[in-house]
């Protein structure tokens, strides 16, 4: 096992964003985590990368509980983060996203470099220019490139394709499935339940802020409430 929640809870104040999230995911798969707005999705990753520290409950990545440290040092065990909105430099030049995105890389960032400019051909291409000046789908492509760029054996994603166009939306998807084939565990939070669930090994639904349903991705989308819930189909 990979990564392990355990009885994670979350408080904003009054407020329990997440109540007793248990989930695993194991070395090479990938795992999607659906719910509607408000489930507690984007928490739970800000939860595991150490942007928020939970109130209660453990979070463990390759046998160290990291629930307490810094995200800085969860990124150097190995755990990536492209977070909703990119959230990229864009006054710095695309070249320049991607050694910030090394920093912590005590490594051959040029090996790296290779690497995602070879994932993402048309980064080479616009490595002078700066973040702010690419489309959407490429600010994208970049958000993932930069969070490469340390080495991650797990990859935290959240909602990858919100607001791209829908022939961007299929290459994001298809980069995912390589980054998984290169041998990077996947943990994607998507908006888009279908291609998630046809993407996914496994899944887990959120509630309110709670686990309420978890199974294998090919049986979750076929479950009538989950069509119901996520894909705007009637239940059966």
């Amino acid at each position: 096992m990979l990564l392990e929640l355990d009885r994670v809870e979350v408080r904003y104040g009054p407020i329990r964003a997440l109540r007793a999230v248990s989930l695993k995911v194991d070395p090479g798969e990938i795992v999607a985590l659906l719910g509607a707005n408000g489930a507690g999705k984007s928490t739970t990753l800000r939860t595991i990368s150490g942007l928020i520290h939970p109130n209660a409950g453990t979070v463990v990545f390759d046998g160290t509980p990291i629930q307490r440290m810094p995200s800085h040092d969860i990124v150097e065990l190995g755990v990536g983060h492209v977070p909703e909105g990119r959230r990229i430099f864009p006054m710095m030049t695309v070249l320049e996203n991607l050694e910030m995105g090394a920093y912590l890389h005590r490594g051959d960032v040029s090996k790296n470099l290779e690497r995602v400019y070879a994932l993402f051909p048309v980064l080479a291409e616009r490595r002078r220019q700066d973040g702010g000046t690419l489309s959407g789908g490429e600010q994208q492509m970049l958000a993932i490139a930069r969070s490469l760029m340390s080495s991650p054996r797990l990859l935290l994603f959240d909602e990858p394709s919100m607001g791209l166009a829908p022939m961007f939306v299929k290459t994001i998807f298809q980069i995912i499935r390589e980054i998984r084939d290169e041998g990077t565990t996947i943990l994607l939070v998507e908006q888009n339940a279908s291609q998630a669930l046809q993407l996914a090994d496994r899944a887990y639904v959120l509630e309110n802020g709670s686990i309420v349903m978890s199974d294998r991705a090919d049986v979750l989308l076929q479950d009538p409430r989950v069509r119901a819930a996520y894909l705007g189909e009637g239940a059966a």
